[in-house]
């Protein structure tokens, strides 16, 4: 065991004053002999550790660095780990919550070790020691201290106690005993003070007979020496003699001085006597303290069974709640079992309807399969066509071409012909005349015969070049046939999916298709235009022609460019009509997903629903009143309006989407049968006999005689058509989805939809607009 020195202060009149006070109960480990020990608060957890080992265990002790120098900053960690032990304690354990007292600053302690603030921490300590489970093994240490150090360690613990107020409320005992602890400190105090005066005094009656016992032996000495030279001189006997007269004086003064050593004797042994009975009154006081002490314990634990029982008795209200809420549920089980056999019987309704839809949902699935199919051979169907279509529209830009060199060369043939007749004609005439001539003709028959060997491959070649668009033409019958007749009824399921992408997709390749023919024409013309340039060589008409050709062909460039940037403007539109139905497609399947998640929570809310109604009280409550069965009435009339309604929505639903299907077939065929109309007149106003340059002067000439045409697009012989269906088409979407959004009687409604689709059957009077 080690003596710790702890330095109190406290504050008494201005004036810090300093005590130690030695603890020899602690035993702790650590050196503390000085301040700078105290300072690393090794030695205050050790101490706390042995005030209560339970609370203050090796766990808790372990975050304490143990080995930590000069480093100032582990100190003050340290020491902020014992602060906060301590104020734990006195919260957790004592009970006891420390108000206006000023905290130690550890800061100041860790660095600067600084004694006012050491102080406060010490005091906090003395304070757990005073009122641990321990505490009357320290009280009596502190009671056998000198009076001093004991006033020191009392006014520091009443400091510590005025400071404290405990953390819960308690009551009027509770009160009276704290009111009756203060006054026995009081008392104590006054004891102590009393005790402290006591041997104050006592110790001056020492001091007292300590200096009369000196006086008394140096009055000793002197009677020694005053008898020796008694011996020496005359008899003491004689009065009258000197020695006589001062042996006389002597004689008194020592009777005095006994009498008085006699008195403080007695006074002393009065003093020991009130000393005694002081102790004793000290030892009742702290009797009366430890009595006071047992009765505080017992208040809180009287209070802690309080609010035991106290939440108890909240228990007990809420049970009885919970008891009446059974016994009102117990009154209901007669009801819940009626709407349980309810409830089984609409189970097994929708037990079926779940079935039947899952087999649906199989068929659905199965179904899907397919449709993907569908979509994969619908997507290599357009495919082919496109790539048919456009060996198609090759073949027949060929057949074209070769149909006017055929023309052609017929008509070279039969020029041939005459010239071979007449030259004939000349041979014979001049072949009796002249052999020159004879070797001329001669000269000029292989030439004969060559141009008719040509006219004969022409002649070969021609039928072989139809018989080919012959065959490719039936094929691509054949394929438009077979394609419509194995597809039209998955199509039409395909259709309502893919019609607006389809559409956009069909116009784009109509416009595409028909801007490669011009182009293909230009081409050719082109091409014809700069053989004829280069063999009929330089004339005045051939050179207007050619001008005029050359702003023809500015022109289709024109147009060409213009048309290329159309497509390029209706590209992007066409790959977010692609996307938005790839967006749709997802929002069908997370849909499905959530059809499914909504059926499996049905299933589960349907056996929970089971096990509560199996776990209910078997008895039943018999008798319903008739509000009940009211009730009941207005939620089957409810569920059958609502089942009415939703068959309605839904026959509206599929009707408008009909409705809207019509409309867009209707408008895309009439576009088709517009396109397809316009392309044969412009196919029927070209010329089939005439050459490539009559044409042109047509061409010319008509575009010369119309110069104020609204649609110039038209009369160059170019149908821009689809894209002005497209902008009708547009504009009409708009206004159906303008009226959808208008809010009108069911009648201007139906009567708006036969305007649309029967004009001759509606009434003008009712519509919109």
């Amino acid at each position: 065991l080690f003596n710790v020195q702890i330095f109190f202060f406290t504050s008494t009149s201005n004036q810090i004053k300093t005590c130690a006070l030695p603890i020899q109960t602690f035993g702790v480990e650590a050196p503390c002999k000085t301040v700078e020990d105290l300072t690393s608060g090794i030695v205050m957890a050790q101490a706390l550790q042995k005030i209560d080992v339970v609370y203050f265990n090796d766990s808790w002790i372990s975050r304490v660095k143990p080995e930590v120098g000069d480093n100032w900053r582990l100190k003050i960690s340290n020491l902020k780990k014992v602060l906060k032990g301590i104020l734990d304690y006195n919260q957790e354990i004592l009970g006891q919550h420390i108000n206006d007292f000023t905290l130690p600053d550890v800061n100041l302690i860790g660095e600067h070790s600084d004694a006012a603030e050491l102080g406060r921490m010490l005091q906090l300590i003395l304070g757990c020691a005073v009122n641990c489970e321990q505490k009357q093994e320290y009280i009596q240490t502190i009671m056998m201290m000198e009076e001093s150090v004991q006033h020191v360690v009392m006014t520091a613990i009443q400091e510590l106690m005025s400071k404290e107020t405990p953390v819960m409320g308690g009551n009027d005992s509770y009160v009276d005993l704290d009111r009756q602890l203060k006054k026995t400190a009081e008392e104590l105090n006054d004891a102590l003070s009393t005790k402290e005066e006591i041997a104050q005094r006592c110790r001056e009656l020492d001091m007292q007979v300590a200096a009369l016992q000196e006086e008394k032996s140096s009055l000793l000495a002197e009677n020694q020496i005053l008898m020796e030279r008694l011996n020496q001189s005359d008899s003491i006997e004689d009065i009258n003699s000197p020695a006589g007269r001062r042996h006389l004086q002597l004689q008194t003064q020592l009777e005095q001085l006994q009498e008085e050593t006699f008195r403080l004797e007695a006074s002393k042994d009065d003093y020991r006597i009130r000393c005694e009975e002081l102790e004793k009154e000290l030892l009742d006081v702290k009797s009366q303290n430890e009595e006071l002490a047992s009765l505080a314990d017992e208040a809180q634990s009287l209070k802690d069974e309080m609010d035991v029982l106290r939440h108890s008795s909240d228990k007990v209200s809420k049970l009885e709640g919970t008891v009446e809420h059974y016994k009102k549920k117990l009154e209901d089980m007669g009801l819940l079992r009626r709407q349980n056999k309810l409830m089984e019987e609409k189970n097994t309704v929708l037990m079926q309807s779940t079935v039947s839809l899952e087999e649906e949902l199989r068929k659905a699935n199965a179904t899907k399969g397919q449709l993907e199919t569908y979509k994969r051979q619908v997507v290599e169907l357009q495919n082919r066509l496109s790539e048919e279509s456009k060996k198609a529209d090759k073949m027949e830009f060929e057949y074209k071409r070769v149909k006017e060199k055929v023309d052609s060369l017929q008509k070279e043939k039969d020029r041939m012909r005459t010239e071979r007749d007449s030259l004939k004609e000349t041979i014979e005439e001049l072949h009796c005349v002249q052999a020159q001539e004879g070797q001329l003709t001669s000269g000029l028959f292989p030439m004969v015969s060559n141009d008719g060997s040509d006219s004969l491959a022409a002649e070969i070649t021609t039928p072989e070049i139809r018989e080919h668009l012959i065959r490719l033409q039936h094929e691509n019958k054949m394929l438009k046939l077979a394609q419509e007749g194995s597809d039209n009824e998955k199509i039409a399921l395909l259709q309502s999916l893919l019609e607006d992408a389809n559409r956009r997709k069909n116009e784009l390749e109509t416009e595409n298709r028909l801007i490669n023919q011009r182009l293909m024409e230009e081409q050719s013309q082109v091409e014809e235009l700069q053989k004829n340039l280069q063999e009929q060589g330089s004339k005045a008409d051939d050179v207007s022609n050619d001008m005029v050709v050359l702003e023809k062909l500015r022109e289709l460039n024109n147009e060409l460019l213009k048309k290329n940037a159309f497509i390029d403007e209706m590209e992007p539109k066409y790959n977010s009509s692609s996307q938005r139905v790839e967006e749709l497609e997802e929002a069908l399947k997370k849909k499905d997903e959530d059809m499914k998640q909504m059926e499996e929570r049905y299933k589960k809310y349907l056996e929970k629903a089971k096990s509560v109604i199996r776990t209910l009280d078997p008895k039943q409550n018999q008798g319903s009143g008739p509000e009940v069965q009211a009730l009941k009435n207005q939620l089957q009339e409810k569920d059958r309006m609502l089942h009415s309604l939703e068959k309605e929505m839904d026959k509206t639903k599929s009707q408008r989407d009909y409705e809207e299907k019509l409309i867009v077939s209707a408008w895309y065929n009439m576009g088709m049968s517009l396109q397809k109309k316009a392309a044969e007149d412009r196919l029927a106003n070209t010329g089939s006999g005439q050459s490539f340059l009559a044409r042109q002067r047509q061409a010319t000439s008509t575009r010369r005689s119309y110069p104020g045409t609204p649609f110039p697009f038209i009369s160059n012989g170019h149908s821009c058509f689809p894209a002005f269906c497209l902008l009708i088409f547009c504009l009409f979407f708009f206004l159906l989805d303008q009226i959808h959004e208008i809010e009108m009687p069911g009648k201007a409604v139906q009567n708006l939809r036969l305007s649309i689709f029967y004009p001759d059957r509606c009434d003008a009077r009712l519509l919109p607009f």
